[in-house]
């Protein structure tokens, strides 16, 4: 049974990273035994940083509980459609009031379940609550399958790293002696390197005030866990210490607590925090191996084991840079980059796609939600 929390519900979407399962015992045994999850329910994070995000229940998670820090809100079906009413608590008005509510309490930042009974939103006629709700809606499937695209993709990219890299079964392989090496059986005609043969760290500290500032910048905070998507970022007004430059197709590791497993590929040039290492490959063709590499669970949990500190573990590139890794002939290296630079432009295009449709989705949502865009006299089929 899929056990719900906090760090699973973001607005409008859905985290899947680090879904936690549970027992139909160990439900039935807790408080979770008075909180089971229907579908359509909306689930609200009442507790901590993250209060005031929401989204719908997926409803192939059923059954589910959540735990102290969710709330489910389920409306009454023949009178409230549960999108519209997430998509009012996610429209600009009514989430300052929530947040300001929630900043209310005595020690930290808390929803009450009275404070959610009497929060008052529009409620429309049925009929335009749910035109509203599939227009925005529309675009909210379009992000989801882009999203879903992207995370084919760096399946893709991965599996075939594993398959040529871990276990050699690259093509011709049938055709390769296996010969002895420090790390065991590896293909004839290949080298045992490390990872200080094929990538190096870029330091170029800049100071916020001697860039423009509209200059995308990226904090640990908005490096994705599990993915080299990088789809959110802030801009250089809202920072002030100096930081480090990095260029479109770099790779952007955060070293702080490298178990969190943030690695991108930058889509664009900016600057980040300097808890970030810029890595560039030494030559076109390291570049697929490099990123594949540095995102695998392996050397992640190489780079946790070799941390210095123990509240805030911190990665070391001279470290990391002994790390193992295969040095294949070129060939092998060759085709293997043009595979993964045919991926990573595409996970770009969906991020940029992405992008706008959430742009133009959070510029329709307050004036749908408003009424100062009528859709009652449109002719929407809605379920």
């Amino acid at each position: 049974m899929t056990l719900i929390r906090s760090l699973n519900v973001y607005d409008f979407e859905f985290s899947y990273e680090g879904l936690a399962f549970i027992t139909e015992k160990q439900a039935s045994e807790t408080r979770l035994a008075r909180v089971i999850v229907e579908p359509k329910d909306i689930l609200l994070n009442i507790t901590g940083a993250s209060v005031a995000r929401c989204c719908i229940v997926p409803e192939h998670l059923l059954p589910a509980r959540v735990n102290q820090h969710v709330s489910l809100v389920r409306v009454d079906p023949n009178r409230v459609d549960s999108h519209y009413v997430l998509y009012c608590i996610n429209s600009p008005v009514y989430k300052r009031q929530l947040l300001t509510l929630a900043q209310g309490g005595a020690t930290r930042e808390a929803l009450t379940k009275e404070i959610i009974g009497n929060f008052e939103i529009p409620l429309p006629p049925l009929p335009t609550q749910r035109k509203i709700a599939a227009v925005l809606s529309a675009y909210d499937d379009l992000i989801e399958n882009n999203t879903r695209r992207i995370k084919i993709l760096e399946d893709m990219a991965q599996t075939i790293y594993r398959e040529w890299f871990v276990h050699f079964r690259f093509p011709g392989h049938e055709n390769v002696k296996m010969v002895e090496s420090e790390l065991g059986l590896i293909p004839e005609g290949w080298k045992v390197g490390r990872l200080g043969d094929i990538a190096e760290s870029v330091r170029r500290n800049v100071k916020p005030s001697d860039v423009d500032q509209e200059t995308p910048y990226l904090g640990l905070e908005h490096l994705p866990r599990k993915s080299i998507a990088l789809s959110n970022w802030d801009i250089v007004d809202s920072i002030n210490s100096s930081k480090l430059a990095f260029k479109k197709g770099e790779i952007l590791f955060g070293k702080i607590r490298p178990y969190f497993h943030k690695v991108v590929v930058a889509p664009l040039d900016g600057i980040c925090s300097s808890d970030t290492i810029v890595i560039r490959s030494k030559e076109p063709e390291c570049f697929a191996r490099t990123l594949a590499c540095v995102f695998s669970e392996h050397f992640v949990e190489y780079a946790t084991a070799t941390s210095q500190g123990t509240k805030m573990p911190r990665a070391d590139w001279k470290v990391l840079v002994k790390y193992p890794v295969m040095i294949p002939p070129k060939s092998i290296s060759q085709r293997f980059s043009a595979l993964v630079q045919d991926i990573v432009p595409q996970i770009h295009n969906l991020i940029f796609r992405n992008r706008n449709l959430r742009q133009t989705r959070d510029l329709l949502l307050p004036k749908l939600i408003s009424g100062e865009l009528d859709v009652s006299d449109l002719d929407i089929i809605t379920n």
